[in-house]
């Protein structure tokens, strides 16, 4: 069984605690848009997956309910930054297993000032999740005192850049790419364009990433509609109705820590097993993509995406993004919402950000970052621990 995306919504992804508003109002405004945007009514959606990573086990309950009370199961999703493409996940598998006709994915994030902690429960990694891939790059790097997850990514940038001689205006132009995409997207945390040079000059974090390549904390939510064939005819919304052609999830394996390679440590193969199962499992490729959303965290990790996806070969990614090939008037369209960098990065919402992003794009409703004659998009969502995610839409 076929599923789509009908409809989409978002709020505006704001800087933690520069707005008065609580987790059930932005999820209230994510969803209500994603419901209107489809025509449909809160009382036809059989099941809620909500994805958030900060707020207490029932919180998806609670946000849920400011749409209405009908009664409906509602399932809180935790996996990481990944989050919010686990909660589209599991509406596509409702839906695809002919479980439900109709199904609201919500994805939400209340978060602190600051950059994240490396997972750790008070302070003792013995304890974290990600313990073992802290323990890769300790060893490997040693501890220094910039922020743990800037640290990790930080150190796949060192790596790459002695294994394949990528350099630090290559890294810096994935951040000036997205901070100008985002000029154009009224939804981003950040509208500034910046130089190669502002970007490099910028603050640093964890060399050789500066503040301007690394995405921030973020308030907001984000919502994706999924429903049935049946339903699109039933309801008569062809007009509305995104293809997920094809979507696939996986998670660490052996691969990602035998190397003691922090590039393999963040997740390359996972992204990479991902896309080929998607490709396999569609019968596209990245040659028949348009335009791409993914999770560039820091600019590191949008380099490493694009050769996990097939974009170009293992070390070609500095050169990919200086050629301009991941921009407008290139082969694909990279982050044309801004990406995490300048999007923002509200953990739970991002991977539904991301479907709506590219569901606007591929209905041609996106306005000044439109992408000319978007028929296919990738999204791709990885959370460190882990999991990544890659979704193939079509309109």
């Amino acid at each position: 069984m076929k599923s789509y995306i009908v409809g989409v919504g978002m709020t505006k992804f704001e800087k933690p605690e520069s707005r008065d508003w609580q987790y059930w109002d932005m999820v209230k405004e994510a969803g209500s848009a994603a419901l209107a945007d489809a025509g449909v009514d809160y009382g036809l959606v059989e099941q809620v997956p909500v994805g958030h990573c900060f707020q207490a086990s029932t919180a998806g309950q609670r946000a849920a309910y400011e749409l209405g009370l009908s009664g409906v199961p509602v399932y809180n999703v935790n996996n990481n930054c990944a989050t919010g493409s686990t909660a589209l996940m599991m509406a596509r598998q409702f839906v695809e297993g002919g479980i439900s006709d109709c199904v609201l994915a919500l994805g939400f994030e209340k978060m602190k000032r600051g950059a994240l902690g490396g997972g750790a429960d008070g302070g003792d990694f013995a304890t974290s999740p990600v313990a073992r891939h802290y323990g890769i790059m300790a060893a490997g790097h040693g501890f220094e005192m910039s922020p743990p997850t800037a640290q990790i990514f930080g150190n796949a940038a060192r790596e790459h850049m002695e294994r394949y001689g990528t350099t630090a205006a290559q890294l810096a132009a994935v951040g000036a790419k997205n901070h100008r995409h985002s000029a154009g997207n009224p939804n981003a945390q950040f509208q500034d364009v910046y130089s190669v040079e502002e970007i490099l000059a910028a603050k640093p974090i964890h060399d050789p990433l500066t503040k301007l390549q690394c995405s921030p904390t973020s308030d907001g939510a984000a919502a994706a509609l999924v429903v049935s064939e049946r339903f699109v005819v039933r309801h008569g919304l062809h007009d509305r109705a995104v293809e997920i052609v094809a979507q696939s999830m996986t998670t660490d394996t052996e691969e990602s820590f035998a190397s003691g390679s922090c590039i393999d440590v963040v997740g390359k193969p996972m992204s990479a097993a991902a896309a080929r199962q998607v490709y396999e499992a569609s019968g596209l490729g990245i040659e028949d993509v348009d335009v791409v959303e993914l999770h560039d965290c820091f600019s590191i990790n949008e380099l490493l995406t694009y050769e996990a996806l097939g974009m170009c070969g293992d070390g070609g990614a500095g050169k990919l993004v200086e050629s301009g090939a991941t921009t407008y008037g290139g082969r694909w369209v990279v982050n044309p919402s801004g990406g995490l960098i300048s999007k923002g990065h509200p953990l739970g919402a991002t991977g539904l950000a991301q479907a709506a992003e590219l569901v606007w794009q591929l209905r041609g409703e996106a306005g000044p970052r439109q992408v000319a004659g978007a028929g296919v998009g990738l999204a791709h969502n990885i959370g460190l621990g882990g999991a990544a995610v890659v979704t193939l839409l079509r309109r």
